[in-house]
């Protein structure tokens, strides 16, 4: 098996690395040696190493600064993708592409199957998916893979920024009516890889995180693990706030909680939700104070 990944320096193409089984052959592509909005160089890279799947976890992901560089958002996240698709299919390989929960408008109230038509409120969600619609419409060969609040020991995530405010600061203010499921990108690496063996799988997907929380409540839970392991967050306070009273350039949906069950019915094996406090583990030693 041999896989050409995109974003390999990110969170979830980190992990996958991580996971990759041994005997399978890896291209790791980042954005200096794979400029995916130039569709000549990203099918003369796919032409030469001829892989049987992509994997593009390749994204602009500024969510507030997309709303004043649309274009590039839109290179990257829409044009880059397609262009995959386009390599892909003219070697008969399979595009797998992560997307987002940021595609929904945040109106719903229950968790979010595939069926529900997505309705993006802010720059970022519109360029994912188009990105998601040029894949699928050029490609019969992709996969789409939805996922929401990616955290991991490895980048700049939620996880890391809490802690790290939580050692200048003693209250931290973490916003209370934003819902959805903070997810592991090793858990959705390992998703991927049972998915490249699961070969009848296309269209579109969520997988996520097991648990539906508010992000002043996930910041919560974080400083409690925390604290457990370094008494130095014992009494730090998350200070819940409202979307409106902590502005920013990019509206976010209110609710965008994904149902997952669909795929998790599919998968040949079940993946439980790694314990965050293994990932605050890694992370505390190469937090600054």
């Amino acid at each position: 098996m041999r896989i050409l990944l995109t974003g390999a320096k990110g969170q979830i193409g980190r992990c996958l690395k991580d996971r990759l089984p041994e005997e399978w052959e890896l291209i790791a592509s980042d954005s200096k040696t794979l400029d995916i909005t130039e569709a000549h160089n990203v099918s003369s890279m796919v032409k030469t190493f001829e892989p049987d799947i992509i994997v593009n976890a390749a994204a602009y992901t500024q969510v507030d600064q997309a709303e004043t560089e649309a274009a590039r958002a839109f290179a990257i996240n829409a044009t880059g993708t397609l262009n995959l698709a386009n390599a892909a299919k003219a070697i008969d390989a399979r595009l797998i592409h992560l997307s987002t929960d940021m595609v929904f408008d945040g109106r719903q109230s229950m968790p979010i199957t595939e069926a529900t038509a997505p309705d993006p409120v802010n720059v970022y969600g519109k360029s994912k998916l188009a990105g998601e619609l040029l894949a699928l419409n050029a490609h019969v060969d992709t996969t789409i893979i939805r996922t929401a609040w990616v955290f991991s020991e490895y980048g700049h995530n939620f996880v890391r920024t809490i802690l790290t405010t939580a050692l200048k600061q003693q209250t931290i203010a973490v916003v209370a009516d934003q819902v959805s499921c903070p997810t592991y990108a090793g858990d959705v690496a390992e998703a991927i890889i049972q998915m490249i063996h699961m070969h009848h799988v296309r269209g579109l997907w969520h997988f996520c995180g097991q648990n539906i929380q508010t992000k002043a409540e996930f910041a919560q839970h974080i400083l409690h693990l925390a604290a457990q392991q370094d008494p130095r967050f014992a009494s730090v306070q998350i200070e819940a706030v409202q979307t409106a009273d902590y502005p920013a350039a990019a509206t976010r949906p209110a609710y965008a909680a994904l149902s997952d069950q669909a795929l998790r019915q599919k998968l040949p094996q079940p993946i439980p939700d790694t314990p965050l406090a293994r990932i605050i583990t890694q992370l505390l030693p190469t937090i600054e104070s």
